[in-house]
């Protein structure tokens, strides 16, 4: 198996609602219909899917019990707090204001509409290339 992710995808109440939410952050959407919503990222796809359809076709009734975080990094420090804004403004909610954080960087969380929490992130030792790849630099 390759190392590497193809496709994120996040159960939601509502894609449509989602949708509007993820657009507002500046996305648009490459497919939709009225059980799935997919965005074509820098080498990945994210995709917004019907809650129970989502679980039906894992075949799990998912209790909640993982626990996850997906994250955007900034090239530079000073963005992080106006995108956490962004986010508020666009109908998620701030989980933890952004803040100088231990390993050295700056970030903080929101979520979504549906609770699906994202760190907005700057990493001084990580380099975002021109396609929005990340290399930690290692």
């Amino acid at each position: 198996m390759d190392q590497r992710i193809s496709l994120i995808t996040l159960g939601v109440t509502d894609p449509a609602r989602s949708r509007a939410f993820y657009e507002a952050m500046g996305w648009t959407a490459s497919f939709e219909n009225d059980e799935i919503v997919f965005f074509q990222l820098n080498g990945v796809v994210l995709g917004l899917f019907r809650r129970e359809s989502f679980d039906a076709d894992m075949m799990r009734d998912n209790d909640g019990s993982g626990r996850v975080a997906l994250a955007y990094n900034v090239r530079e420090r000073d963005e992080v707090d106006p995108l956490l804004d962004q986010a508020v403004e666009a109908g998620g909610s701030l989980l933890k204001a952004a803040h100088q954080a231990p390993w050295g960087g700056y970030s903080g969380y929101f979520a979504d509409p549906d609770g699906h929490a994202w760190e907005i992130a700057w990493n001084d030792q990580w380099v975002i290339d021109a396609g929005g790849n990340v290399s930690m630099g290692v």
